[in-house]
């Protein structure tokens, strides 16, 4: 029988001998053995408990951090938004039809209460004026009729009658004054003719500017020329289900977490709780107030609203992350010391979508496991 390699090249050997020796070594390489003939340090597993070499590579795949004690939720956090607070906010529009000729406020000014927003070119208001100096012209010459007719009433040259009407033109004169002054103070009698000046009704921020210069305004318009609010000041609405009705009230305390702003939480109260189910989605309104809003909390960001026991009872808060379920059963790797993670059983209260609540198991500013604990558990099983 003939050797089958009998026609294979020389060359064709020594390269294939090179290669398949190239990927031993590789293969050795990415073992990780070491040239001292040593198995790197594998981990040690006893009674729940895991023990890693200082710098063992498995500790590099964890995320561990200490838990915090909070105010224990009566519900699931449920979805919410951030909205502007209606009581300090103001939507302005132009009582006067006119042309923007200049601009004032930009968005993001902070302004005061009458500071301009913009000046307005209007013929409305020009004709404002005007009204309210001829009825001070008219009520000033009535005034002076009267004058005269009660003296020439008195000489008995005029009939009572003649006296009494022009005490009745008087009385129209000081009226029809009365109404052109109120018109123009209602606009605001600080600008120059033909010029109207809209101005801040508050003091606040200006968050929106919908107008430009050289723009037409009116009354009817359908969207505001400004928004001022107070950014202080911020309300969190959320809906609630009509089996959870009971969970809630006014006064309540309550928890804000956004994902704006992570690893941070903020308080609130419930001031309202709707009057009626929206009898197409079976849910109620909520609304509530954040209290001492920070800067980075903007209106329109969604939230996770968590209603408070009133008790003030507080438990453990555990990212979902953490635990590891084995049947009935929860637990979490607790870093005991530097490289020794022990998994413990814990009891659970609200469960929610990110966060789990700890009644039993675990102490505030214990580091826990709050990456990798799938990985962890696994590892343990294979070592037991």
């Amino acid at each position: 029988m003939k050797n089958p390699f009998a026609k294979i090249p020389l060359e064709v050997v020594v390269a294939t001998l090179a290669a398949l020796a190239i990927l031993l070594a590789a293969i050795w390489l990415f073992r990780g053995k070491p040239e001292t003939g040593v198995d790197p340090p594998k981990s040690q597993a006893s009674n729940d408990t895991l023990h890693f070499a200082a710098g063992a590579e498995q500790l590099s795949y964890l995320d561990i951090a200490p838990v915090e004690e909070l105010a224990a939720p009566t519900m699931q956090a449920l979805p919410g938004k951030l909205a502007f607070d209606e009581d300090v906010t103001v939507r302005v529009f132009s009582p006067v039809t006119g042309r923007v000729t200049e601009l004032v406020a930009k968005p993001g000014m902070s302004v005061k209460a009458k500071d301009v927003l913009a000046w307005i070119n209007s013929p409305d208001f020009a004709q404002a004026r005007a009204d309210a100096r001829k009825a001070q012209a008219d009520l000033a010459m009535k005034q002076k009729a009267l004058s005269r007719t009660k003296e020439l009433t008195d000489l008995g040259v005029l009939a009572r009658k003649d006296f009494e009407s022009a005490q009745a033109d008087l009385g129209q004169a000081q009226a029809e004054l009365d109404r052109a002054q109120s018109v123009l103070k209602n606009l605001d009698p600080t600008g120059s003719d033909a010029r109207y000046a809209l101005r801040a009704p508050i003091a606040g921020i200006v968050v929106d500017r919908t107008i430009n210069p050289g723009q037409e305004v009116r009354p009817d318009a359908p969207a505001p020329l400004f928004i001022l609010t107070d950014p202080s000041r911020l309300w969190a609405n959320f809906e609630l289900s009509e089996q959870d009705m009971a969970k809630v009230h006014n006064g309540q305390a309550i928890r804000i977490d956004a994902d704006a702003v992570a690893d941070t939480h903020f308080a609130g109260r419930i001031i309202y709780v709707g009057a009626a189910l929206d009898p197409a989605t079976r849910r109620i309104s909520v609304r509530a107030l954040v209290e001492r809003p920070d800067p980075r909390l903007k209106p329109e960001m969604f939230a996770r609203i968590s209603p408070l026991e009133d008790d003030g009872h507080k438990e453990i808060a555990v990212p979902d992350s953490a635990l590891v379920s084995l049947g009935l059963h929860h637990y979490v790797f607790v870093e005991e010391a530097p490289g020794t993670l022990k998994r413990r059983e814990v009891q659970l209260g609200v469960i929610g979508e990110r966060v789990a609540w700890v009644k039993a198991g675990v102490r505030a500013g214990e580091r826990v496991v709050t990456r990798g604990a799938v990985l962890l558990n696994a590892e343990l099983g294979q070592a037991e």
